[in-house]
């Protein structure tokens, strides 16, 4: 299946639709849930983002599957939208501005389209396969930093971290050797932000499918390079994502696994 610029404009469409929900409840005020735990969020924002997104996708494209945070959905293979409805809610719950939206169209395990949308600052980000990424319209790229010590990077944490420490021991690798190294609370915008040369790179482990199918596109449509840890091809539901300008990658593969 080619991937059109009418699906980018679904997506875009559906992403501020989103946004206007989330607006929506953050001057009406919302509710609030625990999930897995007391920091694992879900908001009336979430939910009726995903329905609101879901909605208008599939009016278009009947045909499409689906697979959303909140809803579940179908299982790879064939085509679907992979769609996070607001990516960093417990920042949402708490009025910290780094939260957004994040539709990817997957096409036979492949993603072809990514939109990220910065809610709070109205940010779009857009990519279609071979076209490259855009912000706002205009072409973005990762940076050209050279050397690792110096580079700006982020990572995230599972909501429960004493239950799942494995990422704090490649934290603690970044730290010790002087890396700069941010947690801004939403892998969509972090990666984002790898492509629009913000960040110079990313990694995390344990992410689902919507939290980076649209950002992965964006970082490899900029230039930039995504892998799993030990530097081999990266798959949507992979346990590991590592995202960077390429230059210091496979320096920042070696401090995180240990190697240096």
């Amino acid at each position: 299946m080619r991937v059109s610029q009418a699906h980018l404009e679904a997506a875009i469409d559906a992403a501020f639709l989103a946004q206007g929900i989330h607006t929506y409840y953050l001057e009406k005020g919302f509710t609030q849930k625990a999930k897995s735990g007391p920091t694992d969020l879900v908001t009336q924002a979430d939910k009726e983002s995903e329905e609101a997104i879901k909605a208008l996708l599939l009016s278009r494209f009947p045909d499409h599957g689906f697979l959303g945070e909140e809803g579940g959905g179908d299982a790879p293979g064939g085509v679907r939208w992979v769609v996070d409805p607001l990516d960093g809610t417990v920042n949402y719950a708490h009025g910290f501005p780094f939260y957004g939206v994040s539709i990817a169209l997957e096409v036979e395990g492949r993603v072809e389209l990514g939109v990220i949308l910065d809610t709070a600052r109205g940010e779009l980000f857009t990519a279609l396969r071979g076209q490259g990424a855009y912000l706002n319209g205009r072409p973005i790229r990762v940076t050209g930093r050279q050397e690792l010590l110096g580079s700006l990077l982020a990572t995230g944490f599972p909501y429960d971290v004493a239950k799942d420490p494995e990422n704090l021991t490649y934290f603690e690798r970044a730290l010790r050797k002087g890396l700069l190294v941010r947690r801004p609370g939403a892998a969509a915008l972090d990666l984002a932000y790898v492509a629009a040369g913000r960040l110079d790179g990313f990694w995390e482990v344990k992410l689902n499918p919507w939290d980076v199918a649209a950002g992965w596109l964006l970082v490899e449509e900029s230039g930039g390079r995504v892998t799993d840890l030990e530097g081999g091809p990266y798959r949507l539901g992979h346990r590991y994502i590592v995202a960077t300008n390429g230059h210091i990658h496979q320096a920042l593969l070696s401090v995180l696994t240990g190697k240096v």
